[in-house]
């Protein structure tokens, strides 16, 4: 039985519960005062209530820019979380001797949501403890046709990408919504990394619409100049940058509903997610497909050491550009901009 000390009833308590909201909780009682945590909400899980827990590092001040990183939407994809909390403990660890984290974290904030599913994760489910698909929960609908089941479907909680209740969102999907329009939205510039796993063999960064693939966002040539930028900076990198919509399109993206409300809050929020090629994985060691984890998570633990540091210059990449976003952020060329970006994308 695992262990674990929960700090969210004011105190100390010992309680089993799974590996990573432990090391989550360890990295906590660990670190410096400069780590605020809060306790966004509470998740039944069997006869306990896990913690969902919100993390923030740096200048809160509405006129800092700001990343989010978030992991563990999907229950499954254990890898997500892992990275982001891989990064916490990289973050933590820098703070007391890296003048470079300082002042940066004087500039900018870094907020955390490592675990946003601990129910689906305890479970190993995709979906919540509700069997609810969180990444289809969000009150929007797709503009066109959706792609059949995997776009979200309320048939049945039976069946996976059930979208849940239409009156209401469920509690983990709330606490991020609440989370991002409290910390972000007063904010001039935000970034948010949403890690998760599962599709095809290469590393992409997808950014919204999910419903659409006729409507660009309204910052097209924001993300289209952020690619840019990436590809200069790192010109050896591997990720594939691109409108989710390419693929397939879905009901309730989280991202597309935080998305459009930012529009009407005045601020420029980038999301993107980050969707961790696992296919690699599976075909490097084919025996990983007799288990539902295995699809979307490194199973040897060589492969886990290398995808967890393999995310590292992306991450810092993102802090950079969102602490110098006035610097690129294209004011005087958005038509180019967007015109190379529509026929690029679309």
């Amino acid at each position: 039985m695992l262990v674990s000390f929960t700090l969210a009833e004011g105190g100390l308590q010992e309680q089993s519960i799974l590996p990573e909201l432990a090391q989550l909780e360890q990295l906590i009682a660990g670190a410096p005062a400069d780590l605020h945590t809060e306790v966004l909400t509470y998740v039944g899980h069997m006869s306990q209530k896990l913690p969902l827990y919100g993390l923030s590092l740096g200048n809160t001040a509405a006129d800092k820019p700001a990343v989010l990183l978030v992991g563990g939407v999907h229950g499954l994809e254990r890898i997500g979380t892992q990275v982001v909390l891989a990064y916490l403990q990289t973050l933590l660890q820098r703070l007391p001797w890296d003048l470079c984290l300082q002042h940066t974290l004087e500039n900018c904030c870094i907020y955390v949501i490592p675990l946003l599913n601990p129910a689906g994760m305890a479970n190993g489910w995709r979906a919540n403890g509700n069997s609810v698909d969180l990444m289809r929960n969000a009150p929007v609908n797709c503009t066109e046709q959706a792609a059949w089941l995997v776009g979200g479907q309320r048939i049945s909680r039976a069946i996976p990408w059930y979208r849940g209740r239409t009156d209401k969102m469920e509690i983990e999907s709330q606490a991020l919504v609440d989370f991002v329009c409290s910390n972000l939205f007063n904010r001039p510039f935000s970034l948010v990394l949403d890690c998760h796993s599962g599709f095809g063999s290469t590393d992409r960064l997808w950014f919204p619409y999910a419903k659409s693939r006729r409507q660009p966002i309204a910052h097209l040539a924001e993300m289209y100049r952020l690619r840019q930028l990436l590809a200069q900076t790192y010109p050896y990198q591997n990720y594939i940058f691109e409108p989710q919509a390419q693929h397939y399109l879905c009901h309730g993206d989280l991202w597309d509903y935080l998305y459009d409300l930012s529009l009407a809050s005045n601020t420029n929020m980038l999301p993107l997610t980050l969707e961790m090629g696992s296919w690699n994985w599976v075909r490097k060691n084919p025996f990983q497909l007799l288990s539902s984890l295995g699809m979307f998570h490194p199973v040897k633990p060589h492969r886990v050491r290398r995808v967890l540091r393999s995310h590292l210059i992306l991450i810092n990449f993102l802090i950079n550009a969102t602490m110098s976003y006035q610097n690129w952020l294209p004011l005087s060329q958005r038509e180019q901009l967007q015109a190379e970006a529509r026929q690029l994308w679309y």
